[in-house]
């Protein structure tokens, strides 16, 4: 697939218009981190909405009682330390000192318990946990306990989640919130203190250093360690198009575009004053998403024909670098241990067809829901919708910005009725890192991520696996995960890759992982 030409270095030289703050004054400016995130932030309450932009601002407000190292190993964060029962029926966290929200009230255990509640309402895997759960204690306002109906091996996993909706902690009084409802307020504990008054959906987002903050005193790695803000602002500068993000990155007017376009790198890399790195060494897997409740991915035989014809080289190369991908015909990241690869038949379209026309689904009308604004995902959506074509369906390609497609993700009517049959996005491999977390494969019918599928056959498979007594019944328990979610054709693989984001020189400490971690860093 070619891209403008545009996007060479021609238009990284460009005049372009300024950015659509006012200037400020050099002083100011040197203690302002300017940031490009991947898309326009429109929810603010990460709990509600689970998009990766919404989580990269939950990691700026608020705080949670564990995260994960870049290795996915979780580590206490709010939390002190942790007991646990000799049976594994009770877990004491014990919360650490200087905790306080940014409203100046000190985080309580009831806060905790409250929060986590609302968590487990609306996470999938935090559902699971909610199951085992037979009573929230606070004994102490530093206390907090889970009493369980049966061991949760996976506890510490749960509470330190790191991307898709991580278990973050709010005041009591928001997050006795209802779980379908987003809070009135953005107050959290974290290391900045969102700026409501400047927030301007879709085009730019404020947060001021929170000099309350309290930071661990280990080294930042992940999510983890000590989260400390060397600057006095934060500015979230929303630059759909990726030729003037980039622009705006070489002339210092930004210091840290997340997401460069590929076809930019070899232009970004050449200028001495701009670094770039791997934002996540472990990646991201391309996925093709279908809608189960209505024809034509209502039936297994009809996914299975599209994902059949997925080409992934065409995929990746539409959205990675050269050398930044990889095949994956799995519904895990590839590079995590005991992933297994299913056989990737050749293309074959007229074999697909037959199997559609049998299906009864010969000709239907299909929607392809696709954002204009996100350069990792667009390809894959415009890319899907021709095959479709070529599989003879009646195909409705629909643009629209991120935030738009994440809110018309939410209808469950069918395409004739302002739905959508496909979509495409992508999943940092920590949110699908194991089979409690994945949502992709979740087939919990009404209750699942967008899509809605049931699969009662994984959902058993994945109980299992969270229940497994020893690693060895683990491991047979997430290969009967895999082959049973494969089958089911949850949504269609496109390939694993890696993206590489752009800084400024000057900038140092930016952390790798699934998330841009807006700490640890410094100018000069």
């Amino acid at each position: 697939m070619h891209r403008r030409s545009l996007l060479k270095g021609a238009a990284l030289s460009a005049g372009l218009a300024p950015l659509a703050q006012p200037a400020l004054a050099q002083p100011a400016r040197a203690r302002t981190l300017r940031f490009v995130p991947q898309a326009a932030l429109t929810a603010l309450d990460p709990i509600v909405q689970n998009a990766t932009i919404s989580t990269t601002h939950g990691f700026c407000v608020f705080d949670t009682l564990f995260a994960t190292d870049a290795r996915l190993d979780p580590h206490p964060q709010m939390a002190a330390g942790h007991e646990v029962s000799a049976d594994g029926l009770l877990w004491t966290i014990r919360l650490r000192d200087g905790l306080r929200f940014h409203d100046g009230a000190p985080v309580l255990s009831r806060d905790c318990v409250v929060s986590l509640k609302r968590w487990c309402a609306r996470d999938l895997f935090g559902g699971m946990l909610a199951k085992a759960v037979a009573e929230w204690g606070t004994p102490d306002d530093r206390t907090l306990t889970i009493r369980l109906n049966r061991a949760f091996p996976a506890m510490l996993y749960a509470l330190a989640k790191p991307a898709g909706v991580p278990p973050f902690i709010m005041p009591e009084r928001l997050a006795m919130t209802d779980p379908a409802r987003p809070v009135s307020e953005i107050v959290g504990s974290g290391p900045w203190k969102f700026v409501a008054a400047e927030f301007n959906p879709g085009s730019f987002v404020a947060y001021a250093r929170n000099e309350a903050y309290v930071p661990r005193d280990e080294p930042a790695e992940g999510a983890s360690g000590g989260k400390r803000v060397h600057f006095d602002r934060l500015e979230w500068h929303i630059i759909p198009d990726g030729a003037t993000a980039g622009a705006a990155l070489q002339r210092g007017e930004v210091d840290w575009v997340e997401y460069p376009l590929p076809d930019l790198l070899p232009v970004l890399e050449r200028d001495r004053n701009l670094k770039t790195q791997v934002y996540d060494p472990i990646g991201f897997l391309g996925v093709i998403r279908f809608n189960h409740l209505h024809a034509p991915f209502d039936r297994i035989e009809v996914r299975r024909a599209v994902r059949d014809c997925i080409s992934q080289p065409d995929h990746m190369a539409a959205v990675a670098a050269p050398g930044d991908w990889r095949e994956c015909h799995a519904l895990f990241p590839c590079t995590l241990p005991g992933v297994t690869e299913f056989p990737s038949p050749p293309r074959d379209f007229a074999k697909a067809r037959a199997a559609i026309r049998a299906a009864g689904a010969e000709g239907a009308k299909v929607v392809v829901i696709n954002p204009t604004d996100f350069a990792a995902v667009a390809p894959q959506g415009r890319l899907a919708a021709d095959v479709c074509r070529q599989l003879g369906f009646q195909v409705d390609l629909q643009e629209m910005d991120w935030a738009a497609m994440l809110s018309r993700r939410n209808s469950r009517e069918d395409a004739n009725h302002g739905g959508w049959s496909i979509y495409p996005t992508n999943f940092p491999a920590a949110s699908i890192a194991n089979p409690a977390v994945n949502s992709g494969i979740r087939g919990d019918g009404p209750t699942a991520w967008f899509g809605w599928p049931a699969d009662p056959a994984t959902e058993a498979n994945i109980e299992h696996w969270l229940y497994a007594p020893d690693a060895a019944g683990q491991a047979l328990a997430f290969a009967d995960v895999q082959r049973s979610a494969w089958d089911h054709v949850g949504f269609a693989p496109s390939g694993l890759f890696v993206l590489k984001t752009g800084f400024r020189a000057d900038l140092s400490g930016v952390l790798q992982g699934p998330n841009p971690y807006l700490w640890n860093l410094r100018r000069g």
